[in-house]
């Protein structure tokens, strides 16, 4: 079996989606699965965090599937509920794979502490790697790592910029 070094760069799909708080940057596979969700003003980040989970990437220009651009569109226009409808795959240790999904069953409207998101994956310990994962995660809005506030409820970390998270998390209706 070949080694991540030495295998061929996996090729994804790359697509730029107009919303109200910037240029999504959205990354499919060949199957039109989302990747990765990020902002065009953080390309760089995105690009590192899909070398550290899949190792070499060639990225080209290519649209994304007409649903997941109405979905995403859906929610920037108040459809909150359009986020489920959107298919995601994405690499990552067992631990973080954990974090991304319980983050994808918080509830748009809610927010919760890393604390109680360590808790819910009966790992209550675990606060700092909960917030690491969080940080690590690379489909920002659909896995709703915005929603993850700290445990005074202040506003904390988000890849995108504080203002984008203080923007989607109104627009989500929880006031901050």
């Amino acid at each position: 079996m070949a080694s991540r070094s030495t295998r061929l760069p996996e090729s994804f799909g790359l697509d730029r989606l107009v919303t109200p708080i910037g240029i999504a940057l959205l990354v499919i596979d060949a199957e039109g699965a989302l990747r990765a969700l990020d902002w065009e003003d953080y390309e760089h980040r995105m690009r590192e965090l899909l070398r550290l989970h899949y190792g070499a990437v060639a990225l080209s220009d290519h649209h994304a599937p007409a649903s997941m651009r109405a979905a995403l569109s859906g929610y920037f226009d108040g459809d909150l509920a359009q986020l489920s409808a959107i298919a995601w795959r994405i690499a990552g240790t067992s631990f973080q794979q954990k974090v991304w999904t319980a983050l994808a069953q918080i509830p748009a409207g809610t927010t919760m502490s890393y604390g109680a998101l360590a808790a819910k994956i009966d790992m209550p310990k675990a606060i700092r790697a909960v917030g690491h994962a969080n940080g690590s995660n690379p489909i920002s809005v659909v896995l709703p790592c915005h929603r993850l506030i700290g445990a005074n409820g202040s506003l904390v970390k988000y890849g995108g910029g504080l203002e984008r998270k203080r923007w989607l998390l109104r627009h989500e209706g929880v006031e901050i």
